[in-house]
């Protein structure tokens, strides 16, 4: 399930949901709530404006979860992002996958937000509290996150 949307989401819902769709040789679902967080030193955070790509968007976090499907043995994934104006504290992001095997439902939940942190079209700018507002430029650790799977995919081709 792949979602962009406006509305807040119900994290056991979507976590029910994925069990109950992915069978009963499930044996672990791993889950990661992400959150609008104060980003600048000095100033908290009023709210988080995030904008996406509609259509490339979704095919961009299908692409990704297809691609942890792929490389591990999961047997479901959610991804539901929130666009819009959010305020501090406010859920933004919901990922799990779900596997018979713990570690598989570990890494792939983990790819899956690494790589949608760098790989969707998605823009943020903060307004903190005094009003003023900035675009948030994408860090080089979640850049480097994203490339060290690429790499641990490539060493498995050359060396099974």
């Amino acid at each position: 399930m792949i979602s962009v949307q406006e509305a807040d989401f119900d994290g056991a819902a979507l976590t029910a949901a994925l069990r109950e769709g992915a069978g009963s040789g499930v044996g672990g679902i791993v889950t990661f709530v992400g959150y609008v967080r104060d980003y600048a030193p000095d100033s908290p955070t009023d709210t988080l404006f995030l904008e996406h790509y509609p259509g490339m968007c979704e095919r961009e976090l299908e692409t990704i979860a297809e691609t942890a499907r792929a490389r591990w043995n999961l047997d479901g994934t959610v991804i539901v992002h929130r666009v819009g104006a959010l305020p501090r504290n406010a859920q933004i992001v919901f990922v799990a996958a779900a596997s018979a095997h713990r570690g598989d439902a570990f890494r792939g939940c983990k790819y899956i937000i690494d790589a949608l942190k760098t790989r969707a079209p998605f823009w943020k700018r903060e307004t903190l509290s005094g009003g003023s507002s900035f675009w948030v430029e994408q860090r080089q650790s979640d850049q480097d996150r994203t490339d060290a799977w690429d790499e641990d995919s490539a060493s498995k081709k050359e060396h099974p």
